[in-house]
């Protein structure tokens, strides 16, 4: 959306953590209860803020407004191991957080126990609503995305009113992006090897490992079986799929 006022080699994501550019509503814009002023600079047009919450939940002035929303999801699985090794070394122990067995995580996951309600409805939320107001909710994969990133970036850019033009994608403008924007990449730069997030959390807890099929190395054949057995019964005849790949595959 930025790329006319930033080129690559000069983006701001070379020195500046994603998650500092794109701050999350819930934890960094009201986390304290207060009242931004966006027409102070601070959140010049256009405005892209990040939000972990189910659709159900999003406030009036989200949903009642012209916003795009771009929803990001990935396999069950892997959203699963990927949350277990954020919260177990990453997130500050106290009274209500307490180291938990990869077996115990997923038993919870299972029965809906997670941070934002259960896995299967917040995809189901936002995919619902994806099919009602295709030009106002955009649905993702993200193994779609590590499999062909470039035609998805140039879906993204057209559903956010700023196609690629003829010009930019003769000149690779595309394959560009893909590449600053690719996990390898941001990984590798150091504001994200050794920066941290206001609340102390290192910005290196972001990007553990951005492979898809991981969740094999922590996960057994059975507990595979079970959560994709859940998933056929809760997403039902929505339409909404997940490549659940077999670990001895």
């Amino acid at each position: 959306m930025n790329r006319n006022k930033f080129p690559v080699t000069e983006s701001p994501l070379l020195a500046t953590s994603p998650h500092e550019l794109v701050p999350i509503i819930e934890f960094d814009i009201y986390s304290k209860n207060q009242i931004p002023d966006l027409e102070n600079g601070n959140f010049p047009s256009p405005r892209i803020f990040a939000t972990h919450t189910p659709y159900g939940t999003l406030p009036s002035s989200i949903l009642e407004s012209n916003c795009r929303i771009v929803y990001l999801c990935r396999n069950p699985l892997d959203q699963f191991i990927s949350d277990w090794h954020f919260v177990v070394n990453h997130i500050p122990r106290n009274e209500h957080v307490k180291p938990f067995s990869v077996e115990e995580g997923f038993d919870m996951f299972c029965k809906g126990i997670s941070a934002f309600g259960p896995f299967w409805a917040h995809v189901s939320g936002y995919w619902k609503m994806s099919l009602e107001t295709p030009e106002r909710v955009l649905f993702l994969k993200y193994e779609n995305l590590k499999e062909d990133i470039n035609s998805n970036l140039k879906k993204l850019a057209d559903f956010l009113d700023y196609p690629f033009s003829d010009e930019e994608i003769r000149q690779g403008v595309v394959e560009e992006i893909s590449k600053l924007c690719s996990f390898e990449t941001l990984k590798n730069l150091e504001v994200n090897k050794t920066g941290k997030r206001h609340v102390g959390i290192k910005n290196s807890a972001f990007f553990r490992n951005g492979t898809v099929g991981d969740w094999a190395n922590f996960i057994s054949q059975p507990m595979a079986d079970r959560m994709k057995q859940l998933f056929e019964e809760k997403l039902g005849d929505s339409g909404l799929r997940f490549d659940f790949l077999d670990k001895k595959a």
